[in-house]
């Protein structure tokens, strides 16, 4: 029996995949918040929750302020 589990967070070079583009691009828009940040788990590691990139793709994330916002 397989068991496919979905991950709930991932790394910066997984995260830059699950939305087709380079993890140096995914770094870029991260950084004027065009894309969330990531969430910190413990005091070293980094990871972007899964359903936060999935709301980008059905267009169900918050829009960021247009003032603030520049790609």
């Amino acid at each position: 029996m397989r068991i496919d589990i979905k991950p709930a967070a991932l790394r910066l070079d997984n995260a830059a995949k699950f939305l087709d583009m380079s993890s140096a691009k995914f770094a870029d828009l991260v950084s004027k918040n065009a894309l969330p940040p990531p969430k910190s788990i413990g005091d070293t590691e980094e990871r972007w929750l899964t359903k936060d990139l999935e709301a980008i793709l059905t267009g169900n994330a918050a829009i960021p302020d247009e003032e603030e916002f520049e790609i």
